[in-house]
């Protein structure tokens, strides 16, 4: 290989780093200056193959993110100009965008330092249909694909791609600002963002699909979006969910072999489990719960928090456990929510009363496409001896699950059925 062809692909790995690392900061700045997503998204896709271009013969720059935004930037305003059918309109925003000075990757004016907290909020907003908001943060500010927030949700690509092209229509139509609510509607706001923020955690704690249990960048991104409401809004479901996640959080080295493969909590080496983390989740937990004023996070933060200060899975409170799914339930009643319930009692009171709870919710046929489900059956029925009925339940989880992790552990756990 040539030496310009070695450094062309040295760039190029460089780029698709910055990539990775930078693209949702860049995107969510773009969106700010531009003040529209579609646009935004190509300016995008444009300062980063103008950075394939010029970087292997400049050089990648100390500050990769502010050349990109600007490169985006300007790259926006010389397409407006040239617009074929180029409008007065259009005319006026290349203006506009062609005016501003303020260094575009620098803090706002308004106190909040973090374009993706705005778009979050954006994206979040009341305006826009529940799912639809999921769906367009998980794709704008987590950078997921169509393909994965379908499979995360169960539902088809080309039903996901229209959600989010009618949430930017509804955005544009209704001159949604890009930017974050004034403090006395924050509270009515927060809900809807909290759980975005957990969604996306949960996607980063336990991916839908793919080679990889976890990740990091995206429960990581949630975290630090978690830290950020906290300072803007330190109400006690912004402590729980924190909380919950930090807690969570704690454990990622320990959930997976050297090999990748899926580890139970109650096989993990807590050595390996991140005490500070433990620490600041714990101690939210207490704030959040002495406030008197919590919900659902904080409850699961609770939950969380009962097992990761066990000093071994055979030293777990599961009578407190239960009592906090006990509240749980009610606070914010869902199938998942008795199927960890069910896993509780399975463990305070015996197996057979844990598979009773989980065959009724089954039957209802709510989480018949779960493969969770199947597998708690699985393993309960295992523990009881029932190995025809425990066979059954691994095979119809397997059919369901899309982790590779998980998919390894139901085939082991078959496999240990079959003596294998």
């Amino acid at each position: 290989m040539s030496d310009d062809a070695l450094n062309s692909a040295r760039t190029r790995e460089k780029v698709e780093a910055v990539y990775q690392a930078e693209s949702r900061r860049v995107l969510a700045t773009l969106i700010r200056l531009l003040g529209d997503f579609d646009l935004a998204e190509e300016a995008l896709q444009d300062a980063f193959a103008a950075a394939l271009a010029q970087w292997p013969r400049t050089g990648v720059p100390a500050n990769p993110r502010a050349w990109l935004v600007s490169a985006g930037r300007f790259k926006a305003i010389d397409g407006l100009r040239r617009g074929a059918r180029f409008e007065a309109s259009q005319a006026e925003l290349a203006e506009r965008f062609g005016g501003q000075t303020v260094d575009p990757a620098g803090a706002d004016a308004d106190g909040v330092e973090d374009d993706r907290l705005r778009l979050i909020f954006t994206c979040c907003h009341p305006l826009l249909p529940a799912d639809a908001r999921v769906a367009l943060t998980l794709r704008e500010v987590c950078g997921l694909s169509t393909e994965e927030i379908a499979r995360a949700y169960l539902s088809s690509p080309a039903t996901l791609a229209q959600r989010i092209v009618r949430a930017k229509t509804k955005i544009r139509e209704a001159a949604i600002p890009y930017q974050v609510p004034a403090l006395a509607e924050l509270p009515e706001r927060l809900e809807g963002v909290l759980q975005v923020v957990y969604l996306v955690f949960n996607e980063g704690y336990s991916a839908s699909s793919g080679d990889s249990l976890t990740r990091a960048d995206l429960s990581g991104e949630a975290i630090r979006l978690g830290r950020l409401l906290l300072e803007l809004l330190p109400e006690p479901e912004v402590m729980g969910l924190l909380a919950l996640m930090l807690l969570h959080d704690s454990r990622r080295a320990a959930r997976t072999s050297p090999a990748g493969d899926l580890v139970l909590i109650d096989d993990q080496d807590r050595s390996l489990w991140d005490p500070a983390q433990i620490a600041e989740g714990a101690a939210l937990v207490e704030r959040a719960l002495a406030s008197g004023r919590y919900g659902r996070y904080t409850l699961q933060a609770a939950i969380a928090a009962a097992h990761a200060t066990s000093s071994s899975a055979a030293a777990t409170d599961w009578g407190r456990i239960l009592a906090l799914y006990n509240q749980l339930v009610q606070a914010a009643p869902s199938p998942v929510v008795e199927l960890n319930r069910a896993v509780a009692v399975a463990m305070h009171d015996g197996p057979a009363a844990g598979l009773e709870l989980i065959d009724a919710i089954l039957a209802r046929g709510e989480l018949a496409e779960y493969h969770l489900a199947h597998s708690v059956r699985a393993e309960l029925c295992r523990r009881l001896g029932r190995a025809a009925e425990a066979r059954a339940a691994y095979e119809r989880a397997l059919a369901l699950a899309r982790q590779e992790p998980e998919r390894r552990f139901l085939e082991r756990r078959l496999a240990a059925l079959s003596g294998k």
